[in-house]
């Protein structure tokens, strides 16, 4: 390549898919029951919640404990488990052999806030209870956020080094946008790219001390909304250069063509009224996709419930749309399985995904007033679009932290 030459940009498939969130285990369990508008919000059980504004959350229960072969289980968090559950599904959607994802020596990228918090918590605790000589360094080996990622590398002898990003709630986004760029501009062929994240006391307790949970259910850009509610949960896309995957007969699962992320740094925990952040994330990546709003016709929104995010995202929206800002579909599937916090971004971007593949938009649950101050066309019953073949997906977080991304459907036009 000579100097003056563009940089390359490669067509990028999705090629494999994992998920797990309160709805269970998998893609299918997952898109069917968020599909039929199921909640997977529960009373927590893993500790006292009885003492927070809420007691609900989206818990997994019943979670399939892979097995390890190069790890101790014992000295794992919840955490690796959740993230070993999503990599597993995309490995085996991948269609790739261990060898084969070895040879393909793929860069690793995933978001998280929290890591292996669980496993910090029970080390706090028996420090406090039973003293400094009782609080056993094995209960923090894997508690650190590159933690579990490296876990992973380590069982499937995967080389290099994980890139972890811990942005808040755009981190499993960033993550993904990342792998993207990097098999896109030819840095490498594939990428094991995401997000995860476990419920804990931790957070649960800050998120009560902002007072943002919700004491009721979660209703994104409805007039009564009053907060979000917590989950947990992992998401995994194994992401290929086209012609790669097409070289080896992989299954295109569908496409991700665009990218774009901000930082607005208006607030520690609010955000900025205006949208300034948000619209830039959208615009950019729009950009990136080299796609016109028009094209868009799904977006899956950041949507906590509480009211400041929904309404700054509601004003972004319309901005960015203009005219059409009030006809774009529009929903949030946190009601359903809560907020992932790193884990969202990934997570919510692979539902998207689901949503072109199958060509039918998931609905927002606990929607029954519209708030005329956010004019959103938000989606309440489950929608069949035929000629879908473009959406977004937004990820907006604490401190300022923007980031979206743009899928086409897997049988889309590739221009």
């Amino acid at each position: 390549m000579k100097e003056d030459d563009p940089p390359m940009r490669r067509r990028v498939a999705i090629t494999g898919i994992g998920i797990v969130t309160s709805h269970g285990a998998g893609k299918t369990a997952n898109w069917e029951r968020i599909i039929a508008g199921k909640s997977g919000i529960r009373p927590v059980t893993r500790f006292d919640a009885g003492k927070y504004r809420t007691a609900n959350a989206g818990q997994i229960v019943d979670l399939p404990v892979p097995s390890w072969r190069r790890v101790r289980r014992s000295r794992l968090d919840f955490a690796s488990n959740l993230l070993h559950v999503a990599f597993l599904e995309a490995l085996g959607d991948s269609r790739l052999s261990r060898d084969e994802l070895v040879a393909s020596a793929p860069i690793v990228s995933l978001g998280t806030t929290l890591g292996g918090m669980i496993s910090g918590e029970r080390y706090h605790e028996a420090f406090i209870r039973k003293g400094p000589s009782r609080a056993l360094p094995s209960l923090v080996v894997d508690h650190l956020a590159h933690c579990q990622p490296l876990r992973i590398m380590e069982e499937y002898s995967l080389p290099g080094v994980p890139v972890v990003f811990s942005d808040a709630c755009a981190a499993g986004a960033n993550a993904v946008g990342y792998a993207f760029l990097a098999v896109r501009d030819g840095e490498v062929d594939m990428a094991v790219c995401g997000g995860f994240d476990s419920l804990c006391e931790f957070v649960f307790a800050g998120f009560h001390s902002l007072q943002v949970l919700t004491p009721g259910l979660c209703r994104p850009f409805d007039r009564t909304r009053d907060g979000m509610v917590l989950g947990e949960g992992a998401g995994v896309m194994f992401l290929e250069a086209w012609g790669r995957a097409g070289a080896r007969g992989a299954r295109i699962l569908g496409e991700l063509i665009g990218y774009g992320e901000s930082t607005d740094a208006f607030h520690m925990t609010r955000p900025d009224p205006h949208g300034a952040g948000a619209i830039s994330a959208m615009r950019s990546a729009l950009a990136d996709a080299g796609v016109e709003p028009d094209a868009v016709g799904y977006v899956n929104a950041h949507g906590t419930g509480t009211p400041f995010n929904d309404a700054m995202e509601a004003a972004a929206i319309l901005a960015l749309f203009g005219e059409r800002g009030g006809q774009v579909p529009v929903s949030s599937t946190k009601p359903m399985i809560g907020h992932l916090l790193g884990g969202a971004g990934a997570v919510e971007g692979i539902i998207t995904a689901l949503a072109l593949q199958e060509k039918r938009l998931p609905p927002n649950l606990n929607y029954e007033i519209p708030d005329p101050a956010c004019g959103l066309r938000i989606v309440q019953e489950a929608q069949r679009v035929p000629f879908l073949d473009v959406a977004m997906s937004n990820s907006f977080g604490f401190g300022g932290s923007n980031a979206t991304l743009v899928f086409r459907s897997p049988e889309g036009d590739g221009v």
